[in-house]
């Protein structure tokens, strides 16, 4: 009979597709064995082939037909191989072993075994799982490959296609796969098996700060993920020496693995953290698209109704660090997206916080704010998002008022070492609508809003039937 061109080389993963997390193949993606040294590029399919011909000294190549009987080279040992459905059959009258090791996918040898004389094996004795394999036959110096599949039809397979990386592999060996856009992944080939998928993440192409995040940074997860959640939706907290009541909504499907946004409902004078979370759902915030299912509220109750956050120390600041690293080791949170939002002495209370607790919030939204009657600590110089609404018409917390709580801000956003940024003036309500106003000088992550109206005192104001402060803070929260 002919013999055959013997086609063993060192290939590798032939069947295998790099993909990302969408199931998309990823095209132009760099494979390299590591320790070989050996590099070859995805298709537009996401398949790849590393191999290296392998053809020993003196070995005389035959022409061969791929459609005929396996064959070893005729002239390189006497004898007569064979493969159907799955069955090697054999016949060897010389002195040389037909030698048989089965290989996965990925190079590991599975299986090994000398012949000799004449006889049968069947190739899926050698295999524990199902999948694809390759057979090496070899007399003497000649080889042959062999491509069969665990679940199906077995059958000689022929060319590039059915290369595989038939040596031990090293200790250590390694697949790097690397695309532009993902993250590079190296993945020890012991790890590997037959019907292995490649995932590739996409890379996050966020710029890193001294201070601050990205806009649309990855999640940054606190201690408590990963924890089974036992807190209850109304508990009681000491914090700053003082016990506070505190109402808890955790998101509808909580997931303990999964970093969540965290924002706080502090309370006004006279109204109560219950009514923060039970009547006004967080300032309309709750009842936003999406927010039930993507986002933990917090309402905590002041010292007392009339005066909620103590005014001349900082008991209550300390009362929000502790409480806020109480919730970050007990719940999945996403420690880069704390916010703090409230309506005048809660708003008051929040604009506090953010004068120190910059490295701990992300961002405020306050309604009709002022300075007075409050704990205003020097502010840290660091920037932080803020947006304040307040009526022109309030005299409770004069729109002066709200005005310097802005300013304050203001002084620290700006993109250049948090620059000052007081001088750039906002436009102001002056008929008909709402106006708000974007500083256009801050840096972008830590934004700037300013609205104004033509009411007094309050924050559910209403045009055309909707509450239009809670739709743009709630926007504002969650560009981040």
């Amino acid at each position: 009979m002919k013999g055959l061109t013997p086609i063993f080389s060192a290939v590798l993963a032939t069947a295998f597709t790099v993909k990302d997390n969408s199931d998309k193949a990823v095209s132009g993606a760099e494979i390299t064995l590591i320790k070989e040294n050996k590099s070859t590029t995805t298709d537009k399919d996401g398949k790849f082939t590393i191999h290296e011909d392998e053809v020993s000294p003196g070995d005389s190549i035959s022409p061969g037909d791929s459609s005929e009987p396996l064959g070893l080279l005729a002239n390189a040992a006497p004898g007569y191989i064979s493969i159907n459905s799955g069955i090697l059959s054999f016949s060897q009258s010389g002195n040389s072993p037909v030698n048989v090791r089965i290989f996965d996918l990925m190079g590991n040898q599975v299986f090994k075994q000398s012949l000799y004389g004449s006889g049968q094996v069947d190739l899926t004795s050698g295999v524990k799982a199902k999948g694809t394999y390759f057979a090496q036959v070899a007399v003497g110096s000649a080889k042959q490959t062999i491509r069969f599949t665990s679940t199906s039809n077995y059958s000689a397979t022929f060319g590039e296609s059915s290369r595989a990386l038939l040596k031990d592999v090293q200790k250590g060996e390694a697949l790097r796969v690397v695309a532009e856009g993902f993250d590079t992944l190296t993945i020890p080939l012991g790890t590997l098996d037959t019907t292995l998928k490649i995932k590739l993440t996409a890379a996050a192409n966020e710029q890193t700060y001294a201070f601050g995040y990205a806009i649309g940074n990855d999640p940054t997860p606190s201690k408590g993920c990963g924890k089974d959640n036992k807190l209850k939706d109304y508990f009681k907290f000491t914090g700053g020496g003082i016990e506070h009541e505190v109402y808890l909504d955790l998101p509808t499907n909580y997931d303990k693995n999964k970093p969540y946004r965290l924002v706080f409902g502090m309370h006004c004078m006279g109204g109560s953290a219950q009514n923060v979370a039970k009547n006004e759902h967080y300032y309309g915030y709750r009842d936003q698209k999406g927010a039930k299912e993507s986002t933990i509220f917090v309402a905590p109750h002041g010292y007392t109704d009339n005066m909620p956050w103590r005014c001349g120390d900082n008991k209550d600041h300390l009362f929000f660090d502790e409480i806020l690293t109480y919730l970050n080791d007990n719940l999945c949170v996403d420690t880069s997206r704390v916010f703090s939002s409230g309506f005048s002495f809660g708003a008051m209370y929040s604009n506090s916080l953010a004068q120190t607790f910059q490295h701990r919030l992300r961002g405020v939204v306050v309604f009709a704010t002022a300075d007075q009657v409050i704990y205003l600590p020097k502010n840290a110089g660091k920037p932080i998002a803020w947006m304040g609404t307040v009526g022109l018409s309030d005299g409770t917390c004069p729109p002066s008022m709200g005005r310097s709580a802005r300013d304050r801000i203001l002084k620290n956003n700006g993109p250049e070492g948090h620059t000052d940024c007081t001088g750039e003036k906002a436009t102001e309500f002056s008929g008909g609508n709402h106006v708000c106003y974007d500083y256009k000088t801050v840096d972008p992550r830590f934004p700037v809003k300013w609205c104004t109206f033509s009411g007094g005192h309050q924050w559910d104001m209403r045009e055309n039937g909707k509450l239009w402060a809670s739709d743009i803070g709630w926007e504002f929260i969650t560009q981040f």
